[in-house]
């Protein structure tokens, strides 16, 4: 039998008939973000860009989700320099990030001129695709962040956070998809964070929201429990337009299925991925060293790379479970991982049933943490909590247990209208805030979403300066001599 898994694959006899799917490379973001805390250099990547841009993929997701922060908390690096660069390299395929409606790439609501100017400048700086989604599918949160988008010309895509629980049905996921489509976004996805959709729920949840809208599909899911490469096939026979994949040096486990393998196996069932195996490979050597090296530093940990079917029980996404194993290592408290995983659910349903993904996932999880720490539920309950509680994240997908809620807002009483409406405009402050070391409305918004983040990054920048220019100085001063 042919190896071959090259453009053409599409001759093959399948259900796919040489129908096309295309795929979104997640290796740069998503990938990294699940198996190593996105800690992934721009150094480290910058001389395989082209050839990651010949490769025949869809998007190329590469900024947004927690690249920012990680960016100028760890790294060294402005976010806004690294978008730049990458997009002077990459020039045919477009380039995507994740965004978070309302809360941006932060962990609150922020008011609509932030939000605007956030996603103005996003696009300005070489973003072609938003994925905008909410935490709790709550569209109010939404609206600006998309008619913006819109606006800009960049490709609006609305992810459904997608989950299972008595409320979540696929009655309710068709009705969303429905008004996704009035609200004027590009296309719309079907975002599995936790990687708990099965190749069942996938092909009827495809099918149907096929049937309610006339948008392009794209289909996100991890490997975490083992599914992913089975949901991706039904995905693709219920009519789904665009995978999610991961090149296969950064796949599996918490990140994303691999994509070379799923190009080989689509194509053999009749589908056109349009994908150049040469450049696939080219590319995944290059990033082959790049893992060893974070395995042998201990950033990969065995933990998120492997298959754990537990997770179809306590959901936790791919990013969140990388995360939550740091934090526990931190405070020599590894052993109470599995007591943990078992509060998690348990705090979701307290909490209505939100879907795990950010910012509700670190709510859920930090409660779960401080529940098992504590050794007395709700004894403590963290400042996102309660104002998550309070309604300004967004509606409960099912009514909060009422216990929770006595014991976190007492007689307080929760708002019941977009957050975001009371929130006064914040760019102008944030400049004043900001002070003279905020070269630019980027650095601007930087401060904005993380201000002590990036207050310390424009110190250390300018310092790093005044040691160029004093080298130099030096430099010239012995070279006179």
């Amino acid at each position: 039998m042919s190896m071959d898994m090259g453009k053409g694959m599409g001759k093959g006899k399948g259900k796919g008939m040489g129908k096309k799917i295309r795929f979104t490379e997640t290796v740069l973001r998503d990938a990294g973000q699940s198996l190593i805390a996105t800690r992934m250099r721009y150094d480290e990547f910058e001389t395989i860009l082209e050839a990651l841009d010949g490769v025949g993929y869809y998007s190329l997701e590469c900024w947004g989700g927690a690249t920012f922060d990680t960016c100028l908390r760890y790294l060294g690096e402005d976010p806004w320099e690294r978008l730049r660069n990458i997009k002077k390299r990459v020039k045919k395929t477009p380039l995507q990030m994740l965004l978070r409606g309302q809360n941006l790439l932060g962990y609150k609501h922020y008011p609509d001129d932030v939000v605007r100017s956030f996603v103005a400048k996003s696009i300005d700086n070489g973003i072609d695709v938003i994925r905008i989604f909410d935490a709790l599918n709550d569209l109010r949160n939404l609206e600006v962040s998309v008619s913006e988008t819109v606006r800009r010309q960049g490709i609006a895509q609305v992810a459904v956070s997608y989950t299972t629980s008595p409320v979540h049905t696929l009655e309710n996921y068709a009705k969303l998809a429905r008004d996704i489509e009035s609200l004027g976004a590009s296309s719309l996805c079907i975002k599995d964070m936790a990687g708990v959709m099965s190749p069942a729920e996938c092909y009827e949840l495809v099918r149907a929201i096929k049937e309610n809208s006339k948008l392009p599909l794209h289909v996100h899911t991890h490997s975490t429990t083992g599914l992913a490469f089975m949901t991706y096939l039904k995905a693709a026979e219920a009519g789904a337009d665009v995978i999610d994949t991961a090149l296969s040096s950064f796949s599996g486990g918490t990140s994303q299925p691999a994509t070379e393998t799923l190009s080989y196996a689509l194509g053999q069932m009749g589908f056109d991925t349009g994908l150049d195996a040469s450049a696939l490979k080219t590319c995944n050597d290059f990033f082959k060293p790049l893992r060893d090296q974070y395995i042998k530093s201990g950033q990969m940990d065995a933990l998120v790379m492997g298959t754990d079917a537990d997770a179809l029980n306590y959901q936790i996404p791919g990013g969140m479970l990388s995360n939550l194993v740091a934090q526990l290592k931190a405070q020599n408290a590894l052993d109470r991982f599995p007591a943990v995983l078992e509060e998690t659910p348990r705090v979701r349903k307290d909490l209505g049933y939100p879907p795990l993904v950010t910012p509700m996932s670190q709510m859920v999880g930090v409660q779960a943490v401080s529940n098992v720490m504590v050794g007395d539920r709700y004894k403590n309950v963290s400042k996102e909590v309660r104002s998550y509680l309070r309604g300004e994240y967004g509606a409960a997908p099912a009514p909060v247990d009422s216990d929770v809620l006595k014991k976190a807002l007492g007689d307080e009483k929760s708002i019941t209208g977009r957050f975001a409406d009371t929130l006064p405009p914040g760019m102008e402050a944030g400049k004043a805030e900001a002070g003279p070391l905020a070269e630019s409305t980027e650095d601007v918004l930087s401060y904005i979403i993380f201000p002590a983040v990036a207050a310390k990054f424009f110190q250390q920048r300018e310092e790093k300066r005044a040691c160029r220019v004093k080298y130099s100085i030096v430099q010239l001063e012995n070279g006179k001599e």
